[in-house]
């Protein structure tokens, strides 16, 4: 009740920020301390929060690699934010989430720039209130929002560790998640059901890829502490905000409750200020492994939290991709 309280009177937390600060905000302070040359890679950056990200990074002197499925959206964030920074440097790369090879291909395209990569934002979702499936014929949700980036973090992975043993620079992971991720019993999280599309229901399917980034965000962070590298990764919830989304589940309420929980819903900019924070704020130097709402560090489930469950998902993800990448090689 606390939380929800402070959420509706956007009161700050520890961190001296909350749900009504706005991107910008939270980063203006930081951006005179923050080294030159930072290197951010953003998926899913063509419009809402993963566009406003770009943006605000863009505007702090980070040099923003956008991944996208639609290169002509693409452009018009890039023009949008050269408009605002005339001198920021903004690459565009095609990627779909949901295709194994389209990932590959994509960070082969990164990895052949010979840049550095400091900042890795796991932003694009997808919602689907009817059962979908992608080209290797896996859930599209699942495939989009998780496996993808799964892939897409553990391809990049070693680049991150090495830019910033090269640089001193920790290096953040942000995986973007969301509140209902605490929506799904254990009973019903299945790594093959998930795969599968079982009993489809949109709302689950979208509810179940969300739990799954912050269990990989669990397991990578124990894994570079093990490693000790000079890396964190954390999962960020946005609030709920007025993005394409949200319109998608539109049909799943009433008009006039929608009008009601719109009144309650965070602004673009103020959705994307989570991420932005975690993404280059000196407070969360050396945090890893946590769940941050309203640019503060907070709880998510106890499922979430189970590491046993999130080694068990993780090595599940690994055997699949690996089965999966040695087939389309042979």
């Amino acid at each position: 009740m606390k939380a929800t309280l402070r959420y509706l009177a956007g009161l700050a937390g520890p961190s001296g920020f909350g749900s009504n600060s706005t991107a910008e905000q939270v980063t203006e302070d930081c951006c005179s301390l923050l080294p030159s040359n930072l290197t951010a890679l953003i998926t899913g950056a063509t419009s809402g929060i993963g566009a406003e990200t770009a943006r605000v990074l863009a505007k702090r002197g980070v040099r923003v690699v956008i991944g996208a499925r639609d290169l002509r959206k693409a452009k018009e964030v890039r023009e949008k934010i050269q408009k605002e920074s005339p001198h920021a440097e903004v690459i565009l790369l095609e990627i779909d989430l949901s295709s194994f090879a389209s990932v590959q291909r994509f960070c082969s395209e990164f990895l052949a720039l010979e840049l550095p990569l400091n900042i890795l934002i796991n932003n694009a979702g997808m919602y689907s209130q009817n059962l979908e499936f992608s080209e290797e014929k896996i859930e599209m949700t699942f495939a989009t929002n998780y496996l993808g980036h799964f892939l897409l973090t553990k391809m990049l992975l070693e680049k991150i560790i090495d830019t910033a043993k090269k640089t001193g620079i920790q290096g953040r992971i942000i995986n973007v998640s969301s509140v209902i991720h605490s929506w799904v019993k254990r009973s019903c999280f299945s790594f093959n059901d998930m795969l599968c599309g079982k009993n489809y229901n949109g709302t689950r399917a979208y509810a179940q890829s969300k739990l799954a980034t912050i269990l990989h965000v669990k397991e990578v962070a124990r894994q570079l502490k093990e490693r000790n590298a000079n890396v964190t990764i954390n999962a960020v919830h946005p609030g709920i905000v007025k993005t394409g989304i949200i319109r998608a589940h539109k049909g799943l309420i009433t008009d006039s409750l929608f009008f009601i929980a719109s009144k309650l819903l965070k602004s673009i900019s103020q959705g994307a200020s989570t991420t932005c924070y975690v993404a280059l704020s000196g407070q969360t130097d050396g945090m890893s492994g946590k769940y941050f709402t309203d640019c503060n560090e907070s709880n998510c489930s106890s499922l979430a939290n189970d590491e046993s469950e999130a080694r068990k998902l993780w090595n599940d993800t690994h055997a699949l991709l690996h089965k999966r990448l040695r087939q389309a090689t042979n």
